[in-house]
Parts: C-alpha cells; structure tokens; sequence
C-alpha cells in the first residue's frame, strides 16, 4: 500500500512540476522608447516608458505578440514583441566593479564600474563574461551582472 501511495505522489508531483514550469529567459530592449504596458494589448495604458536601448528584461510569460517583462527594480508589465531584441546586455548589480583584461583576478585591471551600469555582452565562459562599456572592453564575474541566466 506504501508503495501505491508513494507512487501515486510522484506521478502528480512529476506533472505537476512539468505543467506548471515557467520558461523564463532573458531579451533586451530594441529602441531607445519603449512602453511598459499594463496589460498584453496597445488597449491598456502605459505603466513606464523605457529610455534606454538593450536593457535587459526578464521575459516571465506570452500572450499572443505581448511578453510580460520584469526589469533590474523589478518593475513588470507587457511589451510588444517587436520591441525586443535577442542582443545580450547586462546591468552591474556590485558596486565598484572591477573590468580585469583577462578572465582572471589576477589579470590586469581596465576600469571600474560603478552598480546600475550598462553594458554590451561580447562573450561568456566558466563564470566570466567579457564586456563592452563605451570604449573599454573586458572581463567582469558573470554573478556580479543581472541580464543572464
């Protein structure tokens, strides 16, 4: 009877797990203006408008051509699909972050960023991602930036 029991749980357990999972992933964002909606259709108003180009969003669910998004300040609402780009871009959630010329702490520092920058993502590997912010390029810890999963 344990034996019953017990795999009766699993298999509900099993699919509830697998009905139920959210297939989150990240995008940024395609222009420079972009609408955060309340709801997924240009019927509903406008929650924030986004000024800034690849930043990076959190794409929780779909409806139809309408994502539902949660930014870095965990702002959320729906945005058109046509205002997202697969371009890859991350925001520094350290402060004073340091951009090393290699993957390596013991490689030679570039620059420091300061907690909110952004920047473009060339590359990841083993932990390191390597970066472009304005004219400097380099490695930075994959854990220290919010866009990538």
């Amino acid at each position: 009877m344990q034996k019953i029991v017990f795999l009766f749980f699993f298999i509900f357990f099993s699919l509830y797990k697998y009905s139920y999972a959210k297939e989150e992933y990240f995008r940024t964002l395609k222009n420079d203006k972009v609408n955060l909606r309340l709801g997924p259709s240009f019927e509903y108003p406008v929650k924030i408008f986004y000024k800034k180009k690849f930043l990076p969003v959190l794409i929780q669910e779909s409806s139809d051509n309408f994502r539902k998004i949660r930014d870095h300040e965990n702002n959320s609402g729906w945005i058109h699909i046509s205002q997202l780009s697969k371009k890859k871009a991350a925001i520094v959630i350290d402060d004073r972050l340091i951009v090393f010329n290699k993957p390596s702490i013991y490689s030679t520092p570039t620059v420091i960023l300061k907690k909110g920058r952004l920047c473009k993502i060339i590359k990841c590997k083993e932990g390191w991602c390597k970066i472009k912010v304005d004219k400097y390029k380099g490695w930075i810890k994959k854990v220290s930036l919010w866009g990538l999963l």
